[in-house]
């Protein structure tokens, strides 16, 4: 088996610098294991890795495709798993950064996926409202499934659109078959941060956000309705759509994305406590970040053998 590295762990935990620092002195190449930052042009809102943090460290999955096409976690599966077989035969480690749980576990392990879409019934329904406007079109969607025109905007043409092939389909997303076994030989680090000081983080980072230029961002991908139905989901994002129609306050998003990215926080952990996958977890503080990354390195380097 190929031998790869994860960490994992909830947003704000220092996933991304963890992995930096284990690339440097192991010879890695760090894969993403985000499901946002593989889109253009949504830096801000998701904490995108910059170059300089970087630090020289060859970094995967990041910027590859526009916020208007949507990728899958099956595609995720299939790139990530022929980044592990090219970066592994280059004689490097590679080492996986990230918190969305399902699309690392995706990875690891022999999930096997449902076809996710029809593109020939997509085409037709496109052809089909061709002149229709966006409101009539989401008008459309309310009459057939409430619930699901309720959580999207009217001006996510191409996510209308996609809720109406569902309709049709009669289905509502993928399916996936139960996972059993392990392809890699996986050392799996998980950091778990406090959950005031995890809150306190994460309200941190959104304040800098703003003061960087989310809103903007977010603003420029809205007016050009550059989002796609798997890129408008993200948290970040999301909650500025109702003020961009003076629905709500700038403040009162703000905080949503707040709430939600704490929420979200608290699912990140969950879900991979309940999966019972073979994490080594490190409590990430101020105080222990430098413990945690020697023993963490010291971890690796023993699993590598190195």
């Amino acid at each position: 088996m190929m031998k790869v590295i994860v960490v994992v762990g909830p947003t704000a935990s220092g996933k991304s610098q963890l992995a930096i620092d284990i690339a440097k002195v192991c010879h890695g190449e760090v894969i993403s294991g985000d499901s946002m930052q593989i889109y253009r042009g949504m830096d801000i809102g998701t904490a995108k890795v910059t170059v300089d943090e970087m630090d020289g460290v060859p970094h995967h999955l990041i910027d590859i495709c526009d916020p208007i096409q949507n990728y899958s976690v099956a595609q995720f599966q299939s790139d990530v798993r022929a980044l592990i077989k090219d970066i592994t035969q280059r004689g490097k480690v590679p080492i996986i950064a990230g918190g969305t749980g399902l699309y690392i576990q995706a990875v690891l392990m022999d999930y096997r996926f449902d076809a996710e879409q029809d593109t020939q019934l997509r085409d037709v329904l496109q052809k089909k409202y061709a002149d229709v406007s966006n409101d009539e079109l989401h008008a459309i969607l309310a009459d057939s499934d409430i619930a699901t025109a309720k959580a999207i905007h009217p001006n996510n043409r191409q996510r209308v659109i996609r809720a109406l092939e569902m309709v049709q389909l009669g289905k509502k997303k993928s399916t996936v078959q139960t996972a059993t076994q392990f392809l890699y030989d996986a050392k799996i680090i998980g950091l778990d941060v406090p959950r005031e000081m995890l809150n306190e983080r994460i309200n941190m980072r959104v304040d800098k956000m703003i003061q960087v230029g989310l809103v903007a961002e977010v603003a420029k991908l809205y007016e050009t309705h550059a989002l796609g139905e798997t890129a408008s989901r993200a948290i970040g994002y999301q909650e500025f759509f109702p003020y961009f129609t003076h629905q709500v306050s700038e403040s009162f998003a703000i905080e949503q994305v707040k709430t939600h990215s704490r929420r979200y926080a608290k699912r990140q952990m969950t879900w991979f406590k309940n999966q019972k996958l073979p994490i080594t977890w490190y409590e990430m503080t101020p105080q222990t970040q430098k413990s945690v990354t020697t023993e963490a390195i010291t971890e690796v380097k023993q699993f590598l053998k190195v």
